[in-house]
């Protein structure tokens, strides 16, 4: 019997808001397996989970991450914006995917690499994101799982696998049908799709046979597949 990982994207956002410590924990509580987080740096270094550049959508202060310590974004935020550390912590033993947004560059992706590592979290954290990205990730740890971020149906280049080595090839939802789901398990990797947040489409994706979801409504998806 096929085995379907739920993952709760960004926590499950119409619970609490995204990426924050409650979001995470929704998710959980309602049945993902693991939860999606986004990570960027503080001015001063600090991974944090932000999905933006800026602190304007989910905090209401028109202010970049980058230019902000991680002392700063505690107060202007109430705390609301956790640690990778704390996000880590708060998730117990489960999964944790961890999407690297904007193109960090190497260095930044390797800091957030070894955050990861230093919080014990190795063996429970997998990666996502661009190629690039993924290509830094690689380089930070070599036994890193990885979920490669596709968003065309063109098959990707046989030097970018197998530099990558990627577990998951991560797909938009829309993009995924039987065809590409054999196409994928025929080449030796798992079907991760992104982010169909209705039964319909949850069920479609089911029938075709991915590997994985990453949805805003985790609790749906865990009564689904129950």
């Amino acid at each position: 019997m096929q085995t379907l990982t739920a993952v709760g994207h960004r926590g499950a956002p119409y619970h609490a808001r995204e990426n924050t410590l409650d979001s995470l924990r929704s998710a959980l509580r309602l049945g993902a397996d693991a939860v999606e987080i986004d990570v960027r740096l503080t001015r001063d270094g600090v991974p944090v989970l932000l999905h933006d550049e800026t602190l304007t959508r989910l905090w209401e202060h028109d202010r970049p991450l980058h230019a902000l310590s991680a002392d700063e974004v505690r107060g202007v935020t109430g705390g609301g914006v956790p640690t990778l550390a704390e996000a880590l912590a708060a998730t117990g033993d489960g999964r944790v995917m961890i999407d690297l947004p904007g193109r960090p560059d190497d260095r930044a992706v390797a800091t957030i690499v070894a955050a990861a590592r230093e919080c014990g979290a190795g063996e429970r954290v997998y990666w996502t994101g661009d190629a690039p990205s993924m290509l830094a990730v690689r380089a930070a740890d070599p036994s890193a799982e990885i979920a490669l971020t596709r968003t065309t149906l063109a098959p990707a280049r046989a030097g970018l696998l197998d530099a990558v080595r990627p577990r998951w090839l991560n797909y938009r939802f829309g993009l995924v049908d039987h065809a590409l789901a054999e196409r994928v398990h025929r080449d030796g990797y798992l079907l991760s799709v992104w982010t169909p947040d209705t039964r319909r489409s949850m069920r479609r994706l089911i029938d075709a046979g991915v590997d994985s979801i990453t949805t805003n409504r985790v609790g749906t998806l865990h009564t689904l597949r129950s």
